[in-house]
């Protein structure tokens, strides 16, 4: 296998040195690029360089993470410098390009940041910004410094070392093992450990198995599984391949929403790349394993993040949970052995097998190993992708990389885990980025994604806009879910109105507990969580609602067109 990769790798290195011999601009095209304008910022580059005839490769790069800063383009002359310019209009285009490109000279007072070797620069290094300081990138290692289209400057930069090293020189079981000693848990929100899982699938006997990859990813604020795909696609391909191998599956399946455009064009070229070079399919590198991959599509539902509920939505049915028993590890997908995992704790698995469990659990808590990727939106002064070290706190997360509240302003409240997660106060800052603490805490890590609210934010209409959103998402198959969310979003929406009562805060408790133990599946089970965690640490904003007939923050008018299923 090492006699077939290590070729293959020369190749890829020698492309990434034919590529430095001349100029290079790389523009930034995930979502939060392109919703910043980077697809004219990229037309214009295009046409500039064509109408002036100059040889320069112009590469499409994934989110570096500096949501704040998009479009973001930067220029590296040969033997010079990688200069990141932030906010690029198209109107700079021209300035840029002649000033960087035809005079060898970089806009200092413009740049943002550079890589490389210059000791005569006045801008930043890269890791010396404020929001990449502290970060210990392992699944976004390649996020916005590699094309996605182009496998090679994966291959360029280890990629597919992992799968080589695991087809060589190790067994199923102790490629399981590796990730089992190495502390990785689930990163879709259950936190479970992602060895054991593997083990479930493994005992189960059949010729057939999956490797299900869930990239739903419905949550507001949540946009880290759609960032990996954008940006390194190849990671998760390459961790579905090791998952597959470790468990005996010959099958993977990438579940994607529709209309996610980019993440589903860069995972089916991934796909069919990895395909030319023999890492999918029969017989990859050499060896005596076979895999295929392939994306799955689905319409909007929030509910299909639910495993059972995928397999559903991948088997062309409506998205809608399974009974259990049987798990899916003995009766998933098409009836197959399946395991589910996030496309997340995937993309970890190729570090982890070509550095070593010890090196992933060497990173985090005693408990929560590895990293954390955090999304980061709503009231914060730079909004974007992070992936630190498990253990960091919240309030160095949020205060010091990115930026606290806009002005100066306190923050009043976090928003985590998605809908199905919890409201969490500000003395609730210094937890730790950590499973257990944040469960302790009144939420969940869940996703990554953590919605920032200021003074001006209404702990009570944000709990009613939450579950307004776990309502409308219901499936509606089991009814504690289903009447319970209608009854919740009834309540909440009365205590808005300043029509509530006391006796409204008791009732909410009893709905949401019957929920709990009563829901088929999270979307239930869970629903409860965010209006338990807001009266936890907003309670009195409830009571001020009900009693004094008022909303301290102003917000609540009383009126509201809440969007609702026709079975409400």
């Amino acid at each position: 296998m090492m006699q077939i990769y290590e070729p293959l790798k020369q190749h890829a290195l020698d492309l990434g040195r034919q590529m430095q011999s001349s100029s290079r601009i790389r523009v930034g095209t995930a979502l939060c690029g392109m919703a910043a304008g980077a697809s004219e910022v990229l037309e214009t580059l295009i046409k500039e360089i064509g109408d002036r005839g100059a040889d320069v490769s112009v590469n499409e790069v994934g989110c570096l993470g500096l949501c704040y800063a998009e479009p973001l383009v930067d220029i590296q002359l040969p033997g010079g410098p990688r200069v990141f310019y932030g906010n690029v209009s198209v109107d700079e285009v021209p300035e840029l390009l002649e000033s960087h490109i035809t005079q060898g000279q970089p806009l200092w007072d413009r740049a943002l940041a550079y890589t490389g070797d210059d000791a005569l620069v006045s801008a930043p290094y890269l890791q010396d910004l404020t929001m990449m300081q502290g970060q210990v990138r392992v699944a976004l290692r390649n996020a916005g410094h590699i094309d996605p289209a182009d496998i090679y400057q994966y291959i360029a930069s280890g990629g597919y070392a992992g799968l080589a090293k695991a087809l060589s020189s190790m067994t199923p079981q102790e490629v399981q093992e590796a990730v089992a000693g190495s502390g990785l848990r689930g990163r879709g929100g259950a936190a479970f450990s992602t060895g054991t899982k593997w083990r479930f699938l493994m005992g189960s006997p059949g010729p057939t198995k999956y490797i299900l990859c869930n990239c739903e990813e419905g949550d507001p604020g949540a946009f880290n599984d759609k960032g990996i795909l954008e940006s390194d696609p190849h990671t998760l391909v390459e961790g579905m391949i090791l998952a597959g191998y470790a468990t005996g599956a010959s099958n993977g399946v990438v579940f994607i929403r529709h209309g996610h455009d980019g993440p589903i064009e860069r995972t089916k070229k991934a796909i069919e790349d990895a395909y030319r070079l023999n890492l999918l399919g029969q017989s990859i590198l050499g060896s005596e394993f076979s895999f295929d991959a392939e994306v799955s599509l689905v319409g909007e539902s929030y509910v299909s993040g639910e495993e059972t509920a995928l397999m559903e939505a991948v088997e062309g049915h409506r998205a809608m949970p399974r009974f259990r028993p049987p798990f899916p590890a003995a009766y998933g997908v098409w009836g197959k052995p399946s395991n589910i995992n996030n496309i997340k704790t995937l993309s970890y698995v190729p570090e982890i097998i070509a550095k070593g469990a010890e090196w992933f659990a060497g990173l985090g808590t005693e408990r929560s190993k590895g990293t954390a990727i955090l999304c980061l939106s709503g009231a914060i002064e730079r909004p974007g992708l992070m992936e630190v070290p498990m253990g960091m706190t919240l309030r160095h997360a949020l205060e010091t990389l990115g930026g606290g509240v806009p002005g100066g302003r306190p923050i009043k409240l976090l928003q985590t885990g998605g809908p199905l997660g919890g409201v969490l106060g500000a003395q609730q800052l210094d937890v730790e980025l950590d499973f257990d603490a944040m469960a302790r805490a009144g939420a969940i890590l869940g996703s990554g994604g953590i919605i920032v609210a200021a003074d001006d934010t209404c702990a009570v209409d944000l709990t009613r806009l939450l579950i307004t959103f776990c309502q409308f998402e219901s499936c509606g198959k089991c009814f504690p879910c289903r009447l319970g969310m209608t009854h919740m979003t009834e309540i909440l929406e009365r205590i808005c109105r300043f029509e509530g009562v006391p006796e409204d805060l008791e009732l909410i408790e009893k709905v949401g507990t019957t929920m709990a133990v009563g829901s088929l599946c999270g979307h239930g089970q869970l629903g409860f969580n965010p209006v338990r965690s807001a009266l936890r640490f907003f309670g009195d904003e409830f009571k001020t609602h009900i009693e004094e007939k008022r909303c301290v923050a102003g917000v609540c008018s009383g009126e509201y067109l809440t969007p609702v299923r026709s079975r409400r």
